[in-house]
């Protein structure tokens, strides 16, 4: 599974990033804020470390502007803001978590553990997506059936959306913002054709169309 980590204090970032590796995580670091949000609009994660004093933009705003453009990936904040108000401040940016810097690492591992619980997601990156269905962050191999299919790279990104926000609605305009950069993404007829690719896997029933509004990921079948 893929983390973004944003802590400008070179050690410590050095520090949790060899712990997150040693936890079988890929990450990636970054120590500004803007570097952050370009590289989360370029890539795909499924988790956010973020501090929130960093240069350029804060965690706090970063996170605000994922929100605002329907981006949503579990975010942790990891700070030295200790207040009741710091905190609220947090989770109403959108995050997931709130951990109070100095901290133990097996925390941060506690409170991985406790979001994938919450998500779904068991230790080896695969989630449930119903009975028949499962799927792999790590191997893009989905499982259906007792079937394993290898998703192509951009099938398994819309896929990866669609569990985010499994039985939810969610538009064309979403699944682009939140799958590709500004100045690459494609035609709504292109997109599509790769929803249509996943149906043939999944099955028509899994992906329901909303007239004039867009698309939903079941798990009731």
């Amino acid at each position: 599974m893929k983390i973004l980590l944003l802590e400008d204090d070179i050690l410590l970032n050095e520090i949790i990033e060899e712990y997150l590796i040693s936890l079988k995580y890929n990450v990636v670091t970054t120590y500004d804020g803007q570097e952050a949000l370009e590289r989360i609009f370029e890539e795909s994660f499924q988790f956010l470390i973020l501090d929130i004093n960093v240069p350029s933009l804060t965690g706090l705003d970063l996170l605000k502007t994922l929100k605002q453009n329907k981006i949503d990936i579990p975010a942790i904040f990891i700070t030295s803001l200790h207040t009741a108000r710091d905190v609220e401040i947090g989770f109403d940016a959108g995050a997931d978590d709130y951990l109070k810097k100095p901290f133990q690492l097996s925390e941060l591992k506690a409170r991985l553990n406790n979001i994938k619980r919450l998500r779904n997601i068991d230790s080896m990156g695969t989630i449930k997506i119903n009975k028949h269905i499962e799927y792999n962050y790590d191997s893009k191999l989905l499982k259906v059936n007792e079937k394993t299919y290898t998703l192509p790279k951009i099938e398994s990104k819309i896929l990866e959306f669609f569990i985010k926000n499994k039985n939810k609605i969610v538009s064309i305009e979403e699944i682009s913002l939140n799958n590709w950069v500004y100045d690459e993404i494609p035609t709504a007829a292109t997109i599509r054709t790769y929803i249509k690719n996943l149906r043939k896997i999944l099955g028509k029933e899994c992906i329901t169309t909303i007239k004039g509004i867009g698309y939903k990921l079941n798990d009731n079948f």
